[in-house]
Formats: C-alpha cells, sequence, structure tokens
C-alpha cells in the first residue's frame, strides 16, 4: 500500500547506509516500539539472502536498545533464540538486521496442528526459555506471535527482547542497569476502582507484608489499596466474522460491562481530596480494622512527602471490598507489569515486586492451554483485576488467594470458584470428547458461535463466580463451523495425561514451585521428542 510504501522510504531517508546493502520488500510487522520490515542482502558469493530488518522508534531508550542487542548476541543464535547479524545507527535511528524465519500465523495453523506437532512446539519453547533463563533473562512477553515457528521446516525463533529484564545474577550487563530503573516509580493520588456488575466482587490487596489482625503487629505494616471489582454476566451479540478460522477468546472482552464506582470514605479519617467524599451513612456497615501507616527504614520520609498523607491517620479498608482515602493517597506500588494482556501471571497482575523466569513459564503455560483448546487468545480482559477474575475461573479462587499469600498479597472473592478439571476444559472447548460427539466418527470443531461463547464445563455446577460471569455456559454442539472425522482427528482423541499434568504445572499459581524450562524438557511428555 502507499502507506508502506511511504514508510519504508522514510526508513532509507533515516538511516541511508541501508540503501547500498539492503532492498526492503515490505513491511511484515509493526508493535507499540517497533516496525519489522523484510529485505533481501546481495551476498558477494552473488547469492541474494532474506533477512528481517527491526526499525525501533526513535523514543526508545537507548539503554533499552542496547540490552536488547546484548540479549540476541549473548543469548541468541542458539536453542531457538533469534540471534543478530548487523546493528545500523544514524542519530536517534537504530535497525537491528537479524536472519529471517519465514514463518505461518499462529491463527492460521491453531486448527490444523497434530498433537505430534503441538508436542514438537512446546518442547523447541522450553528449549529457548531454557536457554535465556540460563543468561538470566526475563523475556516478559512469550507469546505465540513472539516464537516464530516455520511448520514445513520445522524450525522455530524466539523473538522481540525489548521487553526483556533481569534476574539478580543476569549474565547480561546491560540488564542489570534497566532492571534497577524499571523498580523506580512515582507516587498516585488516584486509585482505579473497577465494576463490573452484580455483587461479586474480587480485590487485591498489596500491602508490602499482609497486615495482621492484632493492633501491635498492624503498627509495623504498611497497606495499601485494595481495589474492587464486580463481575457481571454480559449480554452475547453477534460478532460478524471475515474467515472461518478466525478464533475467539473463551474470555471475551464484549462478556463484562465494565464502569466506574465510587469510592467510600471513613467518616473518622480526615479526607486527603475532597473530591472522593460521598454520603457515608450509604456505607455498609464494616469492621474497622485499622492499619497504621508507617514510613519505611529506606524511603518512607520520600513516600510521606509525596503522597501528602500524614503519618497519623489510619487505615480501615484492609479485608473489605472498598477503598479509604489514605490508601488513595499513598504511593502506588511499583511493579513491572510489562507483557500482553493475557499472558500476564498472576504475580503480575498483582503487583509483586518481585519477578522471576516464573513469568514466562506461566505465559508459556497459556500458549499451551491455548494449543489444547483450540482457543486463541483463550484470556481477554480490559485490566489487570478482571484478568486475575479469569483466571480463577479455571484455577479455582480458593487456590488463587493461597498462593497469593505466598508473595505477600492478599486476595478477597465474595464467592468460591471451583478450579476445572484441564482435561474436561480443554477437550470441550476442542469439540474432542465423547459427550460432545454429533455422530459416530464425528466431533464439533473449535469454533462456535457468538451463543456459545463462553464455553461451559460443568452444567450442573452451583451458581459461582465463573457461571456469574458468564465464562462457563453450556457448550452448544450445532454451533460448530466445522466438523472433522474420526480418521482426521491427528491424535487429538488420544491426549496423555501427561500433556494436562505439565499445563498443570506451567500454570501453577504460585511461582515458587512452577515448574522452570529445565524441568519441562525433563517432564514425562516430552518422552519420545528427547528420543
Amino acid at each position: 500500500t502507499a502507506g508502506i510504501k511511504r514508510d519504508i522510504e522514510n526508513l532509507y531517508e533515516a538511516v541511508p547506509q541501508l540503501v547500498n546493502v539492503f532492498k526492503i520488500k515490505e513491511k511484515i510487522g509493526e508493535g507499540t516500539f517497533s516496525s519489522v520490515y523484510l529485505a533481501t542482502a546481495q551476498l558477494q558469493t552473488g547469492r541474494e539472502e532474506k533477512m528481517a530488518l527491526k526499525h525501533l522508534i526513535p523514543t526508545s531508550h537507548p539503554l533499552r536498545i542496547a540490552a536488547e542487542l546484548q540479549c540476541l548476541t549473548v543469548a541468541g543464535g542458539q536453542d531457538n533464540v533469534m540471534g543478530v547479524k548487523y546493528c545500523f545507527r544514524k542519530n536517534d535511528h537504530v535497525v537491528i538486521v537479524m536472519p529471517y524465519l519465514e514463518h505461518e500465523s499462529f491463527l492460521d495453523i491453531l486448527n490444523s496442528l497434530s498433537f505430534e506437532e503441538v508436542r514438537e512446539y512446546m518442547f523447541n519453547l522450553f528449549k529457548a526459555l531454557r536457554r535465556i533463563h540460563h543468561f538470566g533473562i526475563v523475556h516478559r512477553d512469550v507469546k505465540p506471535s513472539n516464537f516464530l515457528y516455520n511448520r514445513r521446516l520445522k524450525e522455530y525463533a524466539l523473538v522481540d527482547f525489548g521487553l526483556a529484564q533481569g534476574t539478580p545474577d543476569t549474565k547480561i550487563e546491560l540488564l542489570k542497569t534497566t532492571h534497577s530503573e524499571d523498580q523506580q516509580g512515582s507516587c498516585s493520588q488516584t486509585k482505579p476502582t473497577i465494576a463490573l456488575g452484580n455483587g461479586v466482587s474480587v480485590g487485591v490487596t498489596a500491602p508490602k507484608q499482609i497486615a495482621q489482625q492484632s493492633a501491635s503487629k498492624a503498627a509495623d505494616k504498611r497497606s495499601s489499596s485494595i481495589s474492587k471489582i464486580q463481575i457481571k454476566q454480559g449480554r452475547g451479540g453477534k460478532e460478524d466474522s471475515a474467515h472461518h478460522s478466525v478464533q475467539r477468546s473463551v474470555f471475551g472482552e464484549r462478556n463484562f460491562n465494565v464502569y466506574s464506582s465510587t469510592y467510600q470514605e471513613n467518616t473518622n479519617t480526615k479526607l486527603i481530596k475532597q473530591a472522593k467524599m460521598i454520603d457515608v451513612s450509604s456505607r455498609k456497615l464494616v469492621t474497622k480494622k485499622k492499619i497504621t501507616s508507617t514510613k519505611t527504614a529506606s524511603n518512607g520520609a520520600a513516600r510521606k512527602a509525596a503522597s501528602g498523607c500524614p503519618s497519623n491517620l489510619t487505615c480501615d479498608c484492609y479485608a473489605t471490598d472498598r477503598v479509604c482515602s489514605v490508601c488513595l493517597s499513598r504511593c502506588q506500588q511499583v511493579a513491572p507489569r510489562a507483557g500482553t494482556p493475557g499472558f500476564r501471571a498472576p504475580e503480575v497482575l498483582t503487583k509483586c515486586p518481585t519477578q522471576t523466569t516464573a513469568i514466562d513459564m506461566w505465559s508459556a503455560g497459556i500458549v499451551f492451554l491455548s494449543l489444547l483448546s483450540g482457543r486463541y487468545p483463550f484470556y481477554k480482559a480490559s485490566d489487570d483485576l478482571t484478568a486475575l477474575a479469569q483466571i480463577m475461573t479455571v484455577r479455582g479462587s480458593r487456590e488463587t488467594i493461597q498462593a497469593a499469600k505466598t508473595f505477600g498479597k492478599s486476595v478477597l472473592c465474595t464467592q468460591v470458584v471451583p478450579a476445572q478439571n484441564l482435561r474436561t476444559l480443554c477437550e470441550k472447548l476442542r469439540g474432542t470428547n465423547s459427550s460432545c460427539k454429533r455422530s459416530q466418527g464425528e466431533v464439533p470443531s473449535k469454533s462456535v458461535n457468538d451463543s456459545a461463547l463462553p464455553v461451559a464445563v460443568d452444567k450442573c455446577a452451583p451458581e459461582t463466580l465463573g457461571k456469574q460471569i458468564h465464562h462457563l455456559e453450556n457448550f452448544q454442539e450445532g454451533d460448530s463451523a466445522l466438523e472433522m472425522k474420526a480418521t482426521d482427528m491427528k491424535g487429538w482423541d488420544q491426549v496423555p495425561d501427561e500433556a494436562y499434568d505439565l499445563l498443570d504445572k506451567l500454570l501453577d499459581l504460585n511461582p515458587a514451585t512452577r515448574i522452570t524450562a529445565k524441568e519441562a524438557l525433563l517432564h514425562p511428555f516430552f518422552k519420545d521428542v528427547r528420543l
């Protein structure tokens, strides 16, 4: 198109060194921080070689660019991790030149992959993650579009280290600097309270340590805000689809009715912001649990000055579904949250300040969940707490609450949401379980219409958060757009238990016990692949 031709011309103009080396063919990708072009280079042998040119936006921080390059040069080039060939710079324009891997769109091939192809795909993804984790690199954005796959050649490449961070013992020197910079943040005077409906609420407390009920212990701990979400069944609408392969997430954004809720105040607390004042007589009576706001030894004084919150004010919203003005006046807890919605781990969603390579393993688990269920994207939410609620409907509310305690977070949920059986869920969504068969030798495909989204697992389940969110309604057997014959099952009728055991370990809500890439490669699920 004219727009792409203009972009190519602008790139030649911005980095004129490219003119004599590359012939840029087309734009093959565009993201928030960069654009990727397909180009050919004339080699001395006379042969042309395809290259991928990644043009970083001029506003990218030089340190971030250098860190990305160091990840590619140190860890890249083997074990399915993309390497780098050249780098060109002119003023604030930087172009990274990488080998070009022709690859398929994940969405286009999802419905046609055999089970063995899925096994090989995940094995090679874990090889790449083992490689980068060995160097102390946390990718932070593991997803299908960042793991290129050539189905014909069986070649793979983990790409895009633009969001990468280093572990405390990282071997990438420049990531040590970017990691320390990412820990810095500023205070915020407001925190959103999001309501999604009808009396069911989920809240996350982000204290430095979970506050104790005892007043003597509470004086030594600092609490921060509780954000509230309420979840309501949304109305389904008809969505137009241009192509039968277009997938919809199991948890569609349109299934949520989102609106802002009013903050509630404590009459015994001096208001920090007059705009937050409401009629306190309308508030439900709650048991007051006072938590003294104290400054920490390191940066408490700075936080106090920034927030403007007197040290003698106390908080009484801990373990309730509201946020008081004292908490609203405090500095927001600073924690990395970079990544793609739907692939963020629970510790990222709850702003856990200590995040490890385990967040990449969670994201790999979401990719595996999409492959086993035939649904992509599997999760889709407008904010972090909605995303956490969606995770609860699959992994269970009690399990989520318990796991959050292990990394210093308190999660509130007004209803008990049972964990789903992963095999039952995936087979139901994919349409390979016996109860979904239309007739002998035929089963429904992965595609269902709007009235069948999202899909349920247990028709007799009690009314729970998952049911109220409308995430797990009964599968409509007659709404499949495609059908598979038994002879075309491609191994999906014989998925071993080891596959779901590995999925369970990848989607472990506790990052401390979540399986590592090295351990995943040794899992029985990959016994035949290793041989």
